[in-house]
């Protein structure tokens, strides 16, 4: 799987369980971590667990294991590590204070394509 494939199988995973505010990043240039930075939120601790898990479930049917996870417990800020792409998913109030994409103002936002980028809009209107 290529790392733009992983990268929108997880947005689609993440669009499915109603994450909202969604950004894709490239960093390939940027950073030796990571090809993509996957950045959303969810509205509570239990949205953000959930939003994780259909991640994972969803890159298990894709032979894909996340090298580690990491705040999954608390449920306010989860990273998944999926070597060429890294998963950031918020609770609303922890991403309003991190807003990680403004760190890396040099790295591109990625479009999504149809119907991601529909789906991903109609979310974030609704939140």
């Amino acid at each position: 799987m290529t790392p733009q494939q992983k990268t929108l199988a997880i947005v689609e995973a993440a669009l499915d369980k109603k994450a909202y505010d969604l950004v894709v990043l490239q960093a390939e240039h940027l950073s030796s971590i990571a090809d993509y930075f996957v950045i959303a939120t969810g509205r509570s601790d239990v949205q953000v667990q959930s939003i994780c898990r259909g991640i994972e479930e969803r890159m298990d049917r894709e032979a894909a294991r996340p090298l580690s996870i990491e705040g999954y417990n608390l449920g306010y800020w989860v990273v998944l590590d999926y070597n060429d792409v890294v998963v950031h998913i918020f609770y609303e109030p922890i991403r309003e204070v991190y807003r990680l994409e403004t760190n890396w103002t040099d790295a591109q936002r990625v479009a999504l394509p149809e119907p991601f980028q529909s789906r991903a809009r109609e979310q974030s209107v609704s939140a």
